[in-house]
């Protein structure tokens, strides 16, 4: 790569939600001069949704920021090999390892760790229980926002869910996390774990799990780092 100023941003969505929810992280960012893209997975496989990202990679014109939420880290974990990518970056996010997926590092969680409300699976798809979702994926974002968030969302294809990776590209990219402090649905503990393990430069934010939407700032203040940072190092 070269030492070219790092200016494509490419943002991730998790299970559950759509890209739409990056709105505000991504006019934070194009307000700052960079090229934002929003890939909007099926959210069906794990194969299926890195393809989808590597779509978005493909066009892009030069190296990027790559930046994912929750299963979306798993995402960014496998095409982040792609050779448009200078840096990761984990926003509350799974960071699975070698033969790992998201859904085994949710299997045995910590005693007194919260539990995702996952409902039983339907044809293949989980929801969240809509009752528990403002609790548990979105307790810093408005009420009525959690409640369209709630409504609104994607069913995430088991296949995702228990996709798991090969050979991590945190093991050969930079990478960043951003702890939600609050988050009920991945613990903190368990995130600050996982960003450890992957090497990452981590800091923590006072928010739930859809920090890329209660805390926008936040966000785009460690995409900016990550910019600053890969261009030092490519």
């Amino acid at each position: 790569m070269s030492a070219e100023l790092v200016k494509n941003v490419v943002l991730v969505h998790g299970g559950f939600v759509d890209g739409s929810g990056w709105r505000e992280v991504y006019r934070l960012l194009t307000e700052d001069g960079f090229r934002v893209r929003v890939v909007q997975h099926p959210a069906l496989s794990l194969a299926d949704d890195v393809a989808s990202t590597e779509r978005t990679l493909d066009a892009l014109d030069g190296p990027a920021i790559l930046v994912g939420h929750s299963y979306g880290g798993a995402l960014i974990t496998v095409a982040g090999h792609h050779d448009r990518v200078a840096a990761l970056v984990y926003v509350a996010a799974f960071v699975p390892d070698k033969g790992e997926s998201v859904g085994t590092l949710i299997a045995d969680p910590s005693p007194g760790a919260p539990v995702p409300p996952i409902l039983p699976p339907v044809d293949g798809f989980l929801f969240l229980d809509r009752d528990k979702f403002h609790e548990a994926f979105a307790a810093d974002v408005p009420l009525a926002e959690a409640e369209f968030m709630a409504d609104a969302q994607v069913p995430w294809g088991l296949d995702a869910l228990g996709g798991t990776v090969g050979e991590p590209a945190w093991r050969h990219r930079p990478s960043w996390y951003l702890v939600a402090t609050d988050d009920q649905l991945i613990p903190p503990s368990a995130q600050r774990a996982m960003a450890r393990r992957a090497g990452s430069t981590a800091t923590g934010v006072d928010a739930g799990h859809a920090v890329y939407v209660s805390r926008p700032d936040a966000v785009a203040d460690l995409v900016r780092q990550a910019a600053t940072g890969a261009t030092a190092n490519t």
